[in-house]
């Protein structure tokens, strides 16, 4: 498999594993490098749409299955995680880990203890301030 051919692979498998629907995954790909298809990409476009997703919580998985962090199984943790990586690829946000903000917002320490209810409260923070910033996002 050529290396291209890899990364396309790569980038298909983070889109599954980050339970990102079409319209989210192709604004991600079009704010990381202003196109919305990653077939008409450049090698190193697709390099930057891999670190946009690492930086969305996505991890690869590199040999056994214990060498990668493990992604949320609650699906609203798993948006505050692409919502916080928008706003690190349209560089907002510096802090690779939303974890901060949440505990600022609601005073828990780590994203995946948060509740529905208050990860409703911050997945729409996060869009006001995507919305504040320019950054497109689609429910």
């Amino acid at each position: 498999m050529s290396n291209r051919r890899a990364m396309l692979a790569k980038i298909h498998i983070a889109k599954k594993e980050l339970g990102l629907d079409d319209e989210i995954y192709r604004n991600m790909l079009e704010n990381s490098t202003g196109k919305r298809s990653a077939g008409c990409m450049s090698d190193s476009e697709l390099i930057d749409v891999l670190n946009c997703f690492k930086k969305s919580g996505w991890l690869q998985k590199i040999g056994n299955k214990n060498s990668f962090r493990k992604i949320s199984t609650k699906a609203y943790v798993r948006k505050i995680y692409v919502l916080w990586g928008l706003l690190k690829s349209g560089k907002v946000v510096k802090a690779r880990f939303p974890d901060g903000f949440v505990r600022r917002m609601i005073g828990v320490e780590n994203t995946e203890w948060v509740n529905p209810q208050e990860g409703n409260i911050i997945i729409e923070a996060l869009k006001n301030w995507c919305d504040r910033e320019n950054v497109h996002y689609e429910d």
